[in-house]
């Protein structure tokens, strides 16, 4: 899946499971529990989560590139 500024937060969700551990490894705190950012995520794009905790837009993007291989590598889809 190509990461965008135009993806859905659920589309991220919904291919790779939760990624809230790994994006905490990279500075970006969570968002209430995974309920919460399940129902959050169906209006959130990347770009408004990127605004939301005030990270460039790029460095997000990577970030959340980052944390999708590092949750490749362990091969766990965390559906919480």
């Amino acid at each position: 899946m190509k990461i965008t500024e135009s993806t859905y937060v659920s589309e991220i969700l919904k291919e790779y499971g939760d990624i809230a551990n790994v994006m905490e490894i990279f500075g970006v705190k969570r968002v209430g529990g995974f309920g919460f950012r399940k129902f959050i995520s169906k209006f959130i794009t990347v770009k408004t989560a990127a605004f939301v905790h005030r990270v460039p837009l790029d460095i997000f993007i990577l970030m959340v590139e980052n944390a999708i291989n590092e949750k490749d590598k362990t091969g766990k889809k965390s559906d919480n």
